[in-house]
């Protein structure tokens, strides 16, 4: 069985709908259920009793962009594991660009981490040079710029308060730095936080890391290790932006992408593309009534 869960513009979706069960139905996928969910009433759930989940998703991306959207092999279940990406999905902007910013080299740096977001760099090349290109700038340029320039994406605190309260374990992971991580993971109220540490000497970044750098490998290790700890049964839900989000992405029981990079979107589950983070709690089948505020 396919699960669809989408959220789409209301005033075109019977209209849409129709041509979208047309298309399905010319691609060898019948629609067995169409309806909108009785408690997150902005949703519709489509049943198919067969089909493949990513012809699913193209179709209904065609039909129905801008959505949001869900599609699963299984009834959708809220997650007993939560596992997200930083910068650009929990939080507004990409640190080491804004901290750039305060050595002068935003431009630079920030054309690094898009292309690498997107794929075309290897993560671990681009980071390093970006980190390098740091080197020297005083580490209260950090403090400042966490104050100044660094926010919550809208819904990120009810998305993460209202799966604690579900008894979901959330885990933040990023190729960011801990310098970032810590404060925003203690902001959103995440249980673990996972990241890069920047090299500091004598109030000063180094240029360098210390330990081993967090990149895509380790951001699928993470969750699978979560996972372990909680048994084969448990359902994991994982949100992220770029390419190096992928392999979390695609590990994930549920893996969602906000706002993403192409290559990041067409390897997920759905995505957030219409509406804020608690967009993923009505997909989730979460009504607002039981939504708690960060």
């Amino acid at each position: 069985m396919l699960i669809a869960r989408l959220i789409a513009d209301p005033a075109a979706l019977e209209t849409r709908l129709d041509a979208a069960v047309d298309a399905l139905a010319a691609a060898d996928m019948r629609v067995a259920m169409a309806r909108m969910l009785d408690f997150c009433s902005d949703v519709m759930e489509i049943a198919l009793p067969e089909g493949d989940p990513a012809a699913l998703r193209r179709i209904l991306d065609e039909h129905f962009s801008p959505s949001d959207l869900l599609v699963s092999q299984a009834e959708i279940q809220v997650p007993h594991l939560f596992v997200s990406d930083m910068d650009s999905t929990m939080i507004g902007q990409e640190c080491i660009d804004e901290l750039a910013d305060f050595a002068g080299l935003k431009d630079r740096v920030s054309d690094i981490t898009e292309r690498a977001m997107r794929g075309e760099l290897d993560f671990v090349s681009a980071l390093n040079e970006r980190v390098g290109l740091l080197g020297g700038l005083d580490e209260d340029a950090i403090r400042q710029c966490l104050g100044d320039r660094i926010t919550a994406v809208p819904g990120a605190r009810t998305l993460v308060a209202t799966l604690k309260a579900r008894g979901c374990r959330t885990v933040l992971v990023t190729g960011g730095f801990h310098h970032f991580a810590d404060p925003v993971g203690e902001m959103l109220g995440f249980d673990r936080v996972v990241g890069n540490r920047l090299g500091v000497a004598d109030g000063n970044l180094t240029g360098g890391l210390d330990g081993a750098i967090v990149d895509s490998s380790v951001k699928e290790a993470v969750l699978r290790g979560e996972m372990g700890e909680l048994g084969d049964s448990a359902i994991s839900l994982a949100t992220g932006d770029g390419a190096n989000d992928i392999p979390m992405l695609q590990a994930a029981s549920y893996g969602l992408a906000y706002r993403a990079k192409p290559k990041a979107r067409a390897a997920s589950d759905g995505w957030i593309d219409r509406g804020d983070l608690t967009a993923i709690l009505s997909l989730l089948g979460i009504p607002q009534s039981e939504w708690v505020n960060g």
